[in-house]
């Protein structure tokens, strides 16, 4: 066993955020996170690894009544959109779905990625430039976990047209809209997923997306390996 364990108290913390995660859209309440709890969840995004230290992550809080109200409208598009590749059953379920709580929760944050940013000085980035991204997607992960070890709901919207949200909100355009949050304190955190609730979709089995040395090879335990 490691020394470097944490406390079991500690280490249950960590596992229970990571399994009571929600991607919430509703029952945000109205009152705003204090300054406090936002910078630390911020801060917490911000202590994510990324590729060569680029830090390649900018996040941009949004309070503003009238710039969520635009933004829901390039959701509303992009949605309307969405929803005509859809036919029968699944489009009508497409349209029983709540996707977004952009007007209910007090505040947004759009995080997005510079992509060419000169910190790291390109080190892991010659063979696979895309690793910037992911960089930005372990600082929403951190924020996510950190949030709901806080009470507090978070919701990603990904039904946009990014460059149309990029227009909206000033973003260079060498950067990349990777998530729209919609963060805020919340009535109660379901016990499944929404789309698994919903009928969308379930979630898959472990031993479905796991292999032993090579891919499709079914995955043996250490001991009947031996």
């Amino acid at each position: 066993m490691s020394s470097f364990k944490f406390a079991d108290e500690q280490l249950a913390g960590v596992y229970r955020a990571i399994r009571e995660r929600r991607d919430v859209r509703t029952g945000f309440l109205p009152e705003p996170l204090p300054e406090e709890l936002l910078c630390r969840l911020l801060n917490a995004a911000h202590q994510a690894p990324s590729v060569g230290l680029m830090q390649p992550w900018r996040f941009i809080v949004i309070r503003s009544a009238e710039v969520r109200r635009v933004v829901h409208g390039v959701f509303s598009d992009a949605s309307r959109a969405a929803h005509e590749t859809y036919s029968d059953e699944r489009a009508e379920l497409y349209s029983s779905l709540k996707l977004e709580g952009i007007l209910s929760a007090p505040q947004n944050i759009c995080i997005v990625c510079d992509p060419d940013n000169a910190k790291g000085h390109r080190l892991g980035r010659h063979t696979m430039p895309e690793t910037a991204t992911y960089s930005v997607v372990c600082a929403i992960q951190n924020f996510w976990l950190a949030a709901r070890a806080e009470g507090v709901g978070v919701g990603w919207v990904s039904i946009f047209d990014p460059e149309a949200l990029k227009s909206l909100l000033g973003i260079p355009a060498s950067f990349v809209a990777v998530a729209y949050l919609c963060v805020g304190y919340v009535e109660s955190f379901a016990a499944y997923p929404e789309l698994e609730r919903a009928g969308w979709e379930k979630r898959m089995p472990l031993e479905d997306a796991l292999y032993s040395e090579h891919f499709g090879r079914p995955y043996l335990p250490e001991e009947k390996n031996s």
